[in-house]
């Protein structure tokens, strides 16, 4: 089945998703939350159209896939690894291990059920993302 198609949900009974374009989350510094998203997490900033940058940042996840950040959050966020969070692949569970430890990022690590290593770490205002070695 073709990645298209796996999204894709045609027919009268359905809304016909064909696939995910972008996920926004509000924060509450959007100069701090850019800067995270564009130095720790690696992502390739997207132009924001210019009566839009003072409260908004894109981010290229990869995949036609993008991170919106909003400006605007004023209430806490509280995720931990049992509940929301973002899960995302990495090529080399060691190498990001020793990325966040590199950059004082605090971080919770554990081996799931089928033995892949994972790691939980929050953004600045507490979205919770966990990071997966691709079987190999």
């Amino acid at each position: 089945m073709s990645i298209s198609g796996a999204f894709a949900q045609d027919g009268p009974d359905r809304l016909g998703i064909a696939g995910h374009n972008h996920l926004a989350l509000q924060v509450k510094d959007i100069q701090v939350s850019a800067k995270f998203y564009r130095e720790i997490m690696g992502l390739t900033p997207i132009p924001v159209p210019d009566n839009l940058k003072a409260i908004r940042a894109w981010f290229n996840v990869g995949n036609g896939q993008q991170i919106h950040l909003l400006a605007g959050r004023t209430t806490p966020i509280v995720h931990d690894k049992d509940g929301s969070h973002f899960a995302l692949f990495v090529d080399d569970i060691v190498k990001s291990e020793q990325f966040l430890k590199a950059h004082n990022i605090q971080f919770h690590k554990q081996v799931r059920f089928d033995g892949i290593t994972q790691i939980y770490f929050p953004d600045p205002d507490g979205y919770l993302f966990e990071l997966n070695e691709k079987k190999k």
